[in-house]
């Protein structure tokens, strides 16, 4: 089943007291959650919906692929109950266009029947229909933060009747420099608020924004640090390459693997075109991401790797940020990230929802202490391997024709 992002894991069990029935939500979300297939929470799913339902503040670290949407979202529609559309009564910030749109999608799949208004701003699309969606009423509100701020200097955005707050991916939002957008989003919303806060990494810029804006907040950890399933289905391994030799090993790499769907991740823009090109030469359906494109262009792209007409992405860190891509099996270092919380992000985008995935790190020998900063923060190693040679593409190939 083709589920929205973080969706709760489906088992062969019913919503009954072992399942959702038993963290306290009502029974009109269940009956939702029955109809959608979904019965048995994730380990995130169990620990913060009862915790949420009870109005208690969270710090909540968790991989991508935990079910954290699911995990912050239900108990969001719960506490709303049957209020009417007006003023949004719950803002959700995410850092990207593409997810805001998935969380925009998925609570309102979850709040179906309900007459739940679930709208989704970001920049990119023409400001007065948004607009014109806040003028007739909502109940939750996911935004980037910059649309947000926008739509709040225009008046549009009424912040004074929120009472739950979500920064979903809020590692990410910092990195792009939206801590002064974060800030003023938190002011503006009355201080008795519920304050939701997930993130991959806690690094203490995170720590900081909890302690000036959450109270009493209850720590949940569901990641790589805990032992979480999820990551350990993610095989990561390095080759060591000299520089110049990395497009060429990058395509021996990639001839051998023959990933259904990949991101490659480079750090320049120049970089990105230049290896898409490469990719091209060498048979595989490639396109570009990066920061030089415009939003039709992005779309265009997207729906090329969603579709399957494409199926290696090179993209920058910022472009690729809240993809969300089920058929993806591989994700590609082309650089070592210069930040270790760089690398969670990456390889969090596959092995979702328990599925296997490969996590690849094409590194020059100078970078070794880099890649043990990764692991220490990852708490696993990675397994060197060495770049495949001719003879064993030629064995790959007979293998595939055999198959």
């Amino acid at each position: 089943m083709n589920t929205e992002p973080d969706s709760p894991e489906e088992s062969t069990q019913s919503g009954s007291e072992t399942g959702f029935g038993a963290l306290g939500l009502d029974e009109g979300l269940l009956a939702t959650l029955d109809k959608l297939g979904y019965s048995e929470p994730t380990p995130i799913q169990r620990e913060a919906i009862p915790l949420l339902i009870s109005g208690s503040d969270l710090l909540g670290q968790a991989a991508t692929g935990t079910g954290k949407t699911a995990a912050f979202a239900l108990p969001v529609l719960h506490r709303l109950g049957d209020a009417p559309a007006g003023k949004p009564k719950a803002l959700v910030v995410v850092p990207t266009r593409e997810l805001a749109v998935q969380v925009s999608e998925a609570m309102g799949e979850y709040g179906r029947g309900r007459g739940l208004k679930v709208l989704a701003v970001f920049g990119g699309q023409p400001i007065g229909r948004q607009l014109s969606s806040l003028q007739r009423g909502v109940h939750v509100v996911v935004a980037t933060p910059g649309r947000a701020i926008d739509l709040v200097s225009r008046g549009a955005l009424a912040l004074d009747e929120i009472g739950t707050v979500v920064l979903d991916e809020a590692d990410e939002m910092l990195d792009m420099g939206f801590t002064d957008d974060i800030e003023s989003l938190l002011e503006g919303t009355q201080p008795d608020r519920q304050t939701v806060l997930f993130s991959a990494t806690m690094p203490p810029r995170i720590a900081a924004i909890a302690k000036r804006h959450q109270t009493d907040p209850v720590k949940v950890q569901i990641g790589a640090s805990t032992g979480d399933t999820e990551r350990s289905k993610v095989s990561q391994s390095v080759y060591f390459v000299d520089r110049r030799h990395k497009v060429a090993a990058l395509g021996r790499i990639l001839d051998v693997e023959r990933p259904t769907s990949a991101i490659v991740f480079c750090r320049t823009r120049i970089e990105v075109d230049d290896l898409t090109v490469a990719m091209g030469a060498r048979g595989h359906r490639a396109e570009a991401l990066h920061g030089g494109m415009d939003q039709v262009q992005r779309d265009r792209v997207m729906g090329r790797l969603k579709s399957g007409v494409a199926n290696l992405l090179v993209a920058t860190d910022v472009a690729a940020r809240g993809l969300d891509v089920d058929t993806l099996t591989h994700v590609v270092n082309y650089d070592v990230p210069a930040a270790a919380e760089s690398y969670v992000h990456r390889i969090g985008r596959v092995g979702r929802a328990g599925r296997d995935g490969a996590a690849i790190t094409i590194a020059e020998p100078r970078q070794r202490r880099a890649l043990a900063n990764i692991e220490r923060l990852t708490g696993q190693a990675m397994s060197t391997q060495p770049v495949p040679s001719v003879a064993d593409l030629k064995a790959r190939s007979a293998e595939l024709t055999v198959e």
